[in-house]
């Protein structure tokens, strides 16, 4: 039998699921793309990506419209979400754009079908993607209103086999309290999925979590503001909160 690919040194992770928001896209106002956080954004998957990683990542589209918003203000629930899959779409395709022109290959493939810019998601399509070093951005959720981005990120992980959800934000890890509002916040190193769950902490939703909890699937929290966390993450440094 041919010897196991070896994997280099500092990659403590081969296969993981990176978890964005579509705010972190932005700039200051909270809105739409902005270019430069972009080019950095893709500049740290490229680095990954260098080490041998296998990236599959799933965005969410809360920089354009987010679909509980919408549901909030009056639109029916259902409507409102098939417009923040739709947001996605353009988010991945934006980040996608990024990655290609620093010479890392993509493929984008959607839960909604859009065959003219977008391959329909197929589990061992996607497998294979990563098998070929494609970096693969999902689209589109799950394609059923009702659920977030995060159980998105959840279910695909669990289906193509990733060791470990990177969970991107804009603080170093999880709290018991918002850090930017209290001071005396508890950062956690590590926490169980129960306790997540039963201190309903808001980082992810409690679907997401059970599906990783169900299939033993472990999730960094980690801050994607300083730059060169996501190599730190997939290379084994201990930053950010592990929940397991």
């Amino acid at each position: 039998m041919p010897e196991a690919e070896a994997q280099p040194a500092c990659l403590q992770y081969r296969r993981v699921l990176l978890k964005l928001s579509g705010e972190a896209l932005t700039a200051q106002n909270g809105y739409g793309i902005d270019p430069e956080v972009l080019e950095a954004i893709a500049a740290e998957i490229k680095d990954v990506h260098g080490l041998g990683c296998e990236l599959a990542i799933v965005i969410g589209g809360g920089n354009i419209f987010r679909g509980l918003a919408g549901s909030a203000r009056g639109m029916e629930r259902a409507h409102a979400d098939y417009m923040g899959m739709l947001a996605t779409v353009i988010n991945a395709l934006a980040l996608q754009d990024a990655l290609e022109r620093m010479g890392v290959m993509t493929r984008v493939l959607s839960a909604i079908t859009m065959q003219q810019i977008a391959e329909p998601y197929i589990r061992r399509r996607a497998t294979r993607h990563l098998e070929k070093g494609r970096v693969v951005i999902f689209a589109a959720g799950t394609g059923n209103p009702f659920f977030t981005t995060d159980t998105a990120a959840s279910l695909r992980a669990v289906e193509v086999g990733a060791q470990v959800i990177l969970k991107a934000t804009n603080v170093d890890g999880v709290y018991d309290a918002d850090p930017k509002q209290s001071a005396s916040a508890k950062k956690f190193a590590e926490l169980s999925y129960i306790d997540f769950l039963s201190r309903h902490l808001k980082v992810m939703d409690s679907t997401a979590i059970s599906l990783c909890m169900d299939n033993g699937l472990p999730i960094i929290v980690f801050d994607l503001s300083r730059n060169g966390n996501i190599k730190r993450v997939v290379c084994g440094e201990a930053i950010g909160t592990i929940v397991h």
